[in-house]
């Protein structure tokens, strides 16, 4: 087991930080251009809320680019955050498979 000490890029700071921010487009422009409640895209920016393959599907065809790119962001993001909550205890239960002789 590794030892991580970043704390996880959740997908909402990087739609905020690499999107919205450099292309000047508001939160609120960014919903109603995706057809999204803006507290939805809100609560996703805050890190509250997940991108869920609706809203990747959204955003890549907003963004020119594949859906894809915020569904594995959030994968990426859901599993250093189970990592860092839980690896520990699986860790200490689970042992890896003995091979046969």
């Amino acid at each position: 087991m590794t030892k991580r000490n970043m704390t996880p890029i959740h997908p909402g700071e990087i739609l905020l930080e690499e999107f919205l921010i450099p292309m000047d487009i508001s939160q609120y422009k960014l919903a109603k251009e995706l057809y999204m409640s803006p507290i939805r895209i809100s609560e996703i920016i805050r890190g509250k809320r997940s991108v869920t393959a609706d809203a990747a599907i959204r955003l890549g065809r907003y963004f020119k680019m594949e859906a894809k790119f915020w569904m594995n962001l959030q994968a990426a993001y859901d599993l250093e955050v189970a990592i860092m909550e839980s690896s520990h205890d699986i860790y200490k239960k689970i042992h890896p498979r003995k091979h046969a002789a």
